[in-house]
């Protein structure tokens, strides 16, 4: 049907600004237009879970923290134990918990499967396509859920095995969106999926085509750097993706579907994550990322020397019988402050407070965009600087203001007759909301 119609257009006698743009609403009605989450805060944030069968209270406690995403793997091994015979069971407890919470999945397709290529990764034509097979049964079980479906987990380090190779990735993520597309042209496929900013291993990907069936380029931007350094490497990924991406996708988001630190890296600690983790989700935000997923749900485990074990927002311990059923760590409580704070917000525009380590958001209201609310943070604890707050563009003149913590200040802040406002920057968020 599409390639009858194209030929029809291109026959009709019309200018040829006419026909480009009639040929570009029939190649978007043939290839699928897909719909991403909202930029209001917090319908693009969330975090990575390892579990299926949450436990009692667990969802409750995410839901109340304002996520509204889980990234979770897909296991291939575990869905697909006999040939051509799929069981989501697992898949469909889980979803049926987000759903009871009006959350979404970003669901990772990995890894290997022992009925196929000796249960390493895909890397001939028949585990390519039964990895593909088994990606549209998932897709179409879960369709129309505005679901995130992502190429592999980290291809360019020691999941893939037996070694990272990136042609055999490229051959695999190639194969598997050309069938997604095909059965589900509007359900929103990702990848490669990178550990950090791996230059190569992404380059390598997008030249083989790859960018043709992303409808976004997901990866996980790790450091032990404060989040705001990513912010040269965004703009370097944006130049890269331009020069591969095909003419109508030269603008394909980016999504942070991981990413997040734990207590043991080097200056970290309880305390310093739970300031960093809204700086993150704030850069994040800022840099227009569609999606952004923090890492980790909760501790996994106890080990007070195993870093893996301390990335979580909240502790490893449940307690079955408790509200909550997890302590929160600092980290909980900073995400559920940004998310309170700013729900129903989205960002506008970063003020120049004319220092370039301290860094003002500005967030306007989806149902009233002239109320503006503000982020304000520095690098430099105990900076005082000045917002000059416009009548017309923000006609509150009093703010409540909060700490990353939660804490509210017994006072609001209040312009002064020039309609400026002092604030004392630290290296945390304080969030001004009208009053």
């Amino acid at each position: 049907f599409c390639a009858r119609r194209r030929r029809q257009m291109i026959m009709l006698p019309l200018h040829p600004s006419y026909v480009f743009i009639i040929l570009s609403l029939l190649l978007s009605a043939c290839y699928g237009a897909v719909t991403w989450p909202s930029s209001v805060i917090p319908s693009q944030i969330g975090v990575n879970i390892h579990f299926t069968s949450p436990l009692h209270g667990e969802m409750d406690m995410l839901a109340d923290a304002g996520f509204r995403f889980v990234r979770m793997d897909f296991h291939w091994d575990d869905i697909e134990r006999s040939k051509g015979v799929y069981d989501f069971a697992a898949y469909d407890t889980l979803v049926s918990n987000l759903d009871a919470k009006n959350m979404k999945a970003i669901f990772i397709l990995d890894y290997s499967n022992p009925l196929y290529d000796n249960n390493l990764s895909p890397h001939t034509d028949v585990g390519r396509e039964a990895f593909a097979r088994w990606a549209v049964a998932g897709v179409s079980h879960f369709k129309g859920k505005g679901y995130l479906w992502e190429m592999y987990n980290e291809p360019n380090i020691n999941f893939w095995k037996p070694a990272p190779n990136v042609t055999d990735y490229s051959l695999l993520a190639l194969t598997v969106g050309k069938a997604i597309k095909a059965a589900f042209p509007d359900e929103i496929y990702i990848g490669p999926t990178t550990s950090q900013f791996d230059w190569n291993f992404m380059e390598s990907v997008f030249k083989a085509g790859a960018l043709e069936y992303f409808d976004a380029v997901s990866l996980h931007p790790y450091r032990q750097t404060w989040p705001e350094t990513v912010i040269p490497d965004y703009a370097q990924l944006r130049q890269l993706i331009s020069k591969y991406a095909p003419a109508n996708k030269k603008d394909m988001p980016i999504i942070a579907s991981e990413w997040g630190y734990s207590t043991l890296y080097s200056q970290m600690n309880i305390t310093n994550q739970g300031k960093v983790l809204p700086r993150q989700l704030l850069t994040n935000v800022a840099q227009g990322i569609k999606a952004m997923i923090w890492y980790d749900w909760h501790d996994d485990g106890t080990n007070a020397s195993n870093i893996e074990h301390h990335f979580g927002t909240v502790y490893y311990t449940y307690y079955q019988n408790r509200i909550p059923c997890y302590d929160p760590k600092p980290a909980y409580l900073s995400a559920k402050t940004l998310l309170t704070s700013l729900a129903g917000y989205q960002f506008s525009h970063r003020i120049d407070v004319g220092s370039s380590t301290d860094y003002v958001y500005v967030f306007s209201s989806s149902r009233t965009p002239q109320q503006l609310a503000y982020a304000a943070y520095t690098s430099v604890p105990g900076q005082q600087i000045t917002i000059q707050v416009g009548v017309t563009s923000a006609p509150s003149s009093c703010f409540v203001a909060t700490s990353y913590l939660g804490g509210v200040q017994p006072q609001k802040r209040c312009v002064d007759d020039n309609r400026k406002l002092q604030v004392t920057l630290e290296d945390a968020p304080l969030y001004l909301t009208p009053s």
